[in-house]
């Protein structure tokens, strides 16, 4: 093992703004909301520009930019008078900087373009393109609906809208884009294969069968072929009795309506939040706690722990459809999406955790699980303040240590990293022979590193007494005899 261990980050994902550059977003934000209240379009324009080329990712910025420049043009669809001559040059622009990965030239260009029509569809879909290379896929669905808005018979749009919906999950949506393809092509094969596709996943996605077959103990396409078999028996029972069925789609519109007459009411949004939830539409469920924390006033902590807890469950089944496609498919494209994805749920995480250590400073665990996802996101220092903050929680203070020392390790500190290791060994015991096994390995092979031998052998030695095929230590220990012998 090296001594400094990779970057585990995304190759194009952008990390989150700096708190300061968010707050000062925020700030201009705030004030181009003013600028919309008092109809100052143009200028309203230039301040939610800045928001969305520093932070691209941004989806409330993106959302309230189109909806100005939308409103300026009384939602004409069509934008000026000869837009498409005074976009060209900006889209031009727009795929030219995201090729090179210039990332806030490439939204600049698009906030110019769009400044003329906020509906063409060729700078909304580049943009689109734009959003998935940096990792924001929310941003990347909520440009092709809009653009879906604009032409939704256009088979390009269609199709480019499929993918994106596909690979969040939203499987109702992407299978009524192809629907729409076969209406304008009829007998395209690629939207009947892809359609057949994606009622397996809808279907395995909704529930019924293990979790962990998803993951390697069956096949993927013996689970198909089983979610195949299913579907083809639940078409045969079509006429069944209505009385065995489930109830659920019938417990909507009640609630629907309750919220209409009585949108105060927080405890319709949660209802209607929870049968979502158990109809697997996390979506909607985020949503609908998102307007039930704005009826609290966004001050009553059960319905944003709910949220929270959505949100979490919305993007780990994301990674969790993302990694099943690069099973699939075994390229290059799905394995890069998948741990894209991966990286997006640890921001998702991180900002969930951090506002939850700001809420209990006193939690060990919370500081515990916030220091994990600030390591996963290579933010090592930030990452050793958390771990070592949660040194005390007793359920994982072996392994605290553990992760405090590869956060010492990746940033060079290898003296800190081994105190750290050696911490956690004696931390260990039986109980956790996991940790315990990986504190021996992490501190006998730094102190290889080092040069310390005889505390290399200690604890490699220790190890193999405990598991003699743990990794290489076999190999390990004959190099450092030979190391001793040769002095």
């Amino acid at each position: 093992m090296s001594a400094h261990l990779p970057s585990q980050s995304g190759s194009h994902v952008l990390p989150p703004p700096s708190p300061a550059v968010r707050q000062r977003l925020q700030t201009v934000f705030d004030h181009a909301r003013r600028c919309v209240d008092k109809g100052e379009r143009d200028y309203a324009h230039d301040l939610l520009s800045q928001c969305v080329t520093e932070d691209p990712g941004n989806l409330i910025y993106l959302q309230h930019f189109l909806a100005n420049l939308a409103q300026k043009y009384g939602n004409n669809k069509k934008g000026a008078r000869l837009a498409g001559l005074k976009i060209k040059s900006a889209r031009s622009t727009l795929v030219k900087a995201a090729g090179r990965g210039e990332w806030r030239e490439a939204f600049q260009a698009a906030c110019n373009a769009l400044r003329f029509n906020p509906w063409d569809t060729a700078t909304i879909t580049a943009l689109a393109d734009a959003c998935a290379e940096i990792g924001s896929h929310e941003s990347e669905v909520f440009l092709m609906r809009w653009a879906l808005e604009v032409n939704p018979k256009a088979v390009v749009v269609n199709r480019r809208a499929a993918t994106a919906f596909a690979r969040m999950g939203q499987f109702d949506a992407a299978i009524g884009c192809w629907r729409r393809v076969e209406q304008t092509k009829p007998g395209d094969q690629e939207a009947a294969k892809a359609i057949s596709q994606l009622s397996v996943e809808q279907t395995i996605q909704k529930g019924g069968y293990q979790t962990e077959s998803l993951h390697g103990e069956a096949k993927v396409a013996d689970l198909e072929s089983a979610v195949r078999a299913s579907m083809a028996r639940g078409r045969k029972e079509v006429g069944a009795d209505v009385s065995q069925r489930p109830a659920t789609a019938n417990q909507e519109q009640p609630l629907l309506d309750a919220i209409q007459q009585e949108p105060a009411e927080v405890s319709n949004y949660l209802a209607l939040a929870k049968l979502f939830t158990s109809q697997h539409r996390l979506r909607e469920a985020e949503q609908m706690l998102t307007q039930a924390l704005a009826v609290t006033g966004g001050g009553d902590l059960n319905v944003r722990e709910q949220l929270e807890e959505a949100q979490l469950a919305r993007v780990h089944q994301q990674v969790d459809i993302a990694r099943r496609r690069a099973e699939q498919e075994k390229t290059p494209e799905a394995a890069e999406l998948a741990k894209r994805m991966a990286v997006q749920a640890n921001h998702v995480e991180l900002e969930i955790y951090a506002a939850r250590v700001a809420r209990e400073p006193g939690s060990l665990m919370l500081k515990y699980e916030l220091g994990l996802r600030l390591k996963r996101a290579g933010k090592f220092k930030e990452a050793i303040s958390a771990f070592q903050a949660a040194r005390d929680e007793a359920r994982h203070k072996a392994l605290v240590q553990v992760h405090l020392g590869e956060s010492f390790q990746h940033i060079r500190q290898f003296k800190l990293a081994l105190a750290s290791y050696e911490a956690a060994v004696e931390a260990a015991d039986t109980m956790e022979p996991d940790v315990q096994k990986l504190a021996l390995y992490r501190a006998g092979v730094l102190a290889a590193e080092l040069k310390e031998v005889e505390r290399a052998e200690k604890y490699l030695t220790e190890l193999a007494a405990i598991d003699f095929g743990y990794r290489d230590v076999a190999d390990r220990l004959d190099k450092l005899a030979a190391l001793r012998n040769s002095e």
